[in-house]
């Protein structure tokens, strides 16, 4: 079990899952108008997609810039999201 959880492969898992759901929304959204927007929900799972992609680079040994990149990149995605929420 803890063989499973070290492994990249359940990162590229949960990224995929992330993927279908954005999907799912979209054609929701675009189908029948019900829902959360697209556009509304894309800075808050790139913020957890980057967080994904800072946890892959960590746990494959990736070079300590792809990590920072990672991590940079979904704080900015994050303050996006927080200034769109913002009323």
């Amino acid at each position: 079990m803890g063989e499973l959880f070290r492994s990249p492969h359940l990162v590229d898992l949960i990224l995929a899952v992330v993927a279908v759901e954005f999907a799912a929304v979209a054609w929701i959204w675009q189908r029948h108008r019900r829902g959360i927007s697209p556009l509304g929900l894309l800075p808050n799972l790139l913020a957890g997609v980057f967080l994904l992609l800072a946890l892959r680079c960590a746990l494959i040994g990736a070079p300590w810039f792809w990590l920072a990149g990672c991590l940079a990149a979904s704080g900015l995605a994050n303050a996006a999201d927080l200034r769109q929420r913002w009323r």
